[in-house]
């Protein structure tokens, strides 16, 4: 059976490798990017890109000196044995990762202006639960979230008379102001419901899905392709200097709204849109996001 010293471990090495590696998706497009720019001094900003990631790879640093804030995203079954540890867990693993990667520290006390060194403070790292009934398995996710990329992120509530038109309008009016703020090019996670933290926290999600991932119901799909059209139009390309690639994808994920409110959350990734999940078991551990782990050190205890 998976012990708690296996998992912290385990998730210690994913979040160190989320910081490291970029996701295939990512990359990919990231690469695709490149070579369909026509802009000269764009081509070359892309071309520094890939470079950073070529070198982050083979030192084994992260791609960024801002490693974010961790936030994690946690879907476990009722009957997974190690449920009631998991937060424990977590805040050991994200000790051991900063030390080990090394990430910056970026936990700061919001009264005294401390940083705790070490990535832990109150109510940090963040998680999101999602809990799987009979099921005793559990899928953890880490998100490393910028502080420049955070910055253009937003929820307000509008009218419902202005539509989902007007919720993307939103969407859209922020991208351009942010302009090359958030290290473009971005992922935008677009979030819909009836109250503006249940807005933010779906814009968040939304930032997890690959790139090219559509939401599975057919309308908010072609929304999706609508938006990311788009923001591409606005021109800021790669870090602000031009090009036909402003944002590498747009996702957006709905809830009912309340009749009289139609709120809306925005979240962007800078370009280096940091992620990484694997699954647990009773006796195994896979890494899902970057696979090569499984190789490298074995996904059985």
């Amino acid at each position: 059976m998976i012990s708690e010293e296996t998992l912290t471990e385990k998730i210690a090495r994913m979040v160190s490798t989320a910081a490291i590696y970029l996701p295939d998706d990512v990359k990919e497009a990231l690469k695709k990017a490149y070579e369909k720019e026509d802009n000269p001094v764009a081509k070359n900003v892309f071309k520094s890109i890939l470079d950073n990631i070529k070198v982050a790879e083979e030192e084994k640093r992260p791609l960024c000196q801002d490693t974010g804030t961790l936030i994690y995203y946690i879907n476990a079954g009722e009957n997974f044995h190690l449920l009631g540890k998991l937060p424990n867990i977590i805040k050991k693993a994200t000790i051991e990762a900063t030390a080990s990667t090394p990430l910056r520290p970026n936990a700061v006390d919001m009264i005294t202006g401390k940083n705790s060194g070490n990535n832990i403070g109150e109510r940090i790292p963040w998680i999101e639960w999602e809990i799987t009934p009979e099921s005793e398995e559990a899928e953890i996710t880490v998100m490393l979230k910028g502080g420049g990329s955070e910055a253009p992120s937003l929820a307000k509530t509008i009218a419902p008379g202005l539509g989902i038109k007007g919720a993307l309008k939103i969407a859209i009016d922020d991208v351009f102001e942010a302009g090359a703020k958030p290290c473009p090019p971005v992922t935008v996670g677009v979030g819909l419901g009836p109250t503006g933290d249940i807005a933010m926290k779906l814009a968040k999600k939304a930032l997890l899905r690959p790139i090219g991932d559509r939401n599975p119901r057919k309308e908010v799909a072609e929304l999706e392709d609508k938006l990311l059209k788009a923001l591409n139009a606005l021109g800021w390309g790669p870090h602000g200097v031009g090009g036909s690639t402003t944002a590498l994808d747009a996702h957006i994920e709905i809830a009912h709204r309340h009749p009289a409110t139609l709120a809306v959350g925005v979240a962007t990734n800078c370009w280096a849109s940091r992620r990484s999940t694997l699954k647990v078991t009773k006796n195994k551990v896979e890494f899902l996001t970057h696979k090569f782990l499984n190789r490298e050190e074995g996904a059985t205890s």
